[in-house]
């Protein structure tokens, strides 16, 4: 995880490591930051344990007011998230 400044926090997600790093970043979600950036541009797709942190990690930024970007997200891994109903819990770029 790199904090570039007070407002915004980098991570790139590790496709063999999905879970982990999105547990991580959980744990260091402050809420003095105000964007954190999740790079998915290597995960290509996307299993029920991943989804199920995805959740976690969008309430506890949810908690404590801090906006979650999605970065590099493929078709079916956003199809995934639409499916969950988590989708419109984050913003994407691309």
């Amino acid at each position: 995880m790199v904090q570039t400044d007070m407002n915004t926090v980098f991570l790139r997600i590790d496709d063999q490591h999905v879970t982990s790093s999105l547990e991580k970043a959980d744990k260091n979600l402050d809420g003095d930051c105000g964007d954190v950036f999740l790079d998915f541009s290597s995960v290509r797709r996307v299993d029920v344990a991943e989804l199920r942190a995805l959740e976690k990690l969008a309430s506890d930024a949810d908690q404590k007011k801090l906006k979650v970007v999605l970065r590099g997200v493929n078709v079916d891994f956003y199809k995934a998230l639409k499916l969950a109903k988590l989708a419109g819990r984050f913003t994407f770029v691309s």
